[in-house]
């Protein structure tokens, strides 16, 4: 597999990603492990996970994985905090005191002494950015972290981060964010990814199959073991069901044809290739899934049918991202 650097970092990661978002609650320990071992034998290296993912089993699932079936040599490790992890006012957000602990506590439950991406999760309202971003300087200078990052900031957001870091010598550069991209969610283009450009930060896409919906499983039906059937993702996928992706989804499914690929293949390389990304992140509940997913690796899009399927996902914009001339 490829490999790629995250922005303008020295941190190098295979350009597909392993989430475990439902690793130790939809995915039994089992498949946890036959996923990590077919991922890091295709040349995978970046398995991402949260301390607020199943509350802390992903984690743990993980840290066991890399004492008894992957050694942790092998593989990079990214994990994130800001949700809660308790019931108190200091068990949640971005203070200096819960991302301390709350970094302690994932290397408990991962088994290791350091992290390889830190990030944060969400941005915090409630907590003064310069305090925020001190706890990842402590994070990188301790040893626990090698490099930090963002996740789900808005444009501006990044780029104050991002340009804070980098304004005080000895600070901790942040190196990448984690943002929602696909073919049916291109909203990043707007303002994240050109300040992610702007600023030297990679592009870690997250959900790069449309919630699983660019995979073409709900053309017709909603088969009954997809997450669209399950209670606690039903309106995560109803979100991206509508005429609009439709009308993506169909775009897909001829090109793949076309191909003679698969539109998961099709989905996934396009926002691979996409300028600014470093990395997808694919979450699988199973192996075969995320077979799929491995198999696109060699897919190259040809630029006629990348071009075609940019026209018809392009998402509305205007005033300020573009001004006319």
């Amino acid at each position: 597999m490829e490999q790629r650097a995250a922005g303008r970092s020295g941190l190098v990661v295979s350009r597909l990603a392993l989430g475990t978002m439902t690793w130790g609650r939809d995915t039994d320990e089992d498949d946890a492990a036959a996923q990590l071992s077919a991922f890091v034998d295709a040349g995978g290296t970046l398995v991402d996970t949260a301390d607020v993912y199943a509350d802390g089993d992903s984690e743990r699932v993980v840290g066991r994985l890399l004492r008894d079936v992957v050694p942790r040599d092998d593989v990079l490790i990214a994990t994130k905090a800001f949700g809660a992890t308790g019931s108190t006012a200091m068990a949640r957000g971005s203070s200096r005191g819960h991302l301390l602990s709350a970094l302690d506590a994932s290397l408990r439950r991962l088994g290791v002494d350091h992290v390889d991406l830190w990030q944060l999760h969400s941005w915090d309202d409630d907590t003064p950015l310069e305090e925020t971003l001190a706890a990842l300087d402590t994070a990188v200078n301790s040893g626990r972290v090698r490099y930090v990052g963002v996740s789900n900031f808005s444009g501006w957001q990044t780029a104050q981060a991002a340009t804070w870091q980098r304004a005080w010598p000895d600070r901790a550069s942040l190196v990448s964010t984690q943002m929602e991209y696909s073919l049916l969610q291109r909203g990043v283009e707007r303002e994240v990814l050109p300040a992610c450009q702007a600023l030297g930060l990679g592009l870690f896409p997250w959900s790069p199959l449309g919630r699983g919906v660019l995979t073409g499983k709900y053309r017709h039906a909603t088969p009954s073991d997809s997450r669209a059937a399950s209670a606690h993702f039903k309106g995560f996928v109803d979100d991206l069901l509508g005429e609009e992706s439709q009308r993506v989804v169909e775009a897909v499914a001829t090109a793949a044809e076309g191909l003679g690929t698969s539109p998961l293949a099709v989905a996934l390389s396009w926002v691979r290739d996409r300028p600014g990304v470093t990395a997808p992140i694919v979450g699988a509940r199973t192996v075969g899934q995320l077979q799929g997913s491995l198999a696109a690796e060699p897919l190259d899009l040809p630029a006629e049918i990348r071009t075609a399927l940019d026209d018809v996902s392009a998402p509305d914009m205007g005033y300020p991202e573009h001004r006319g001339t």
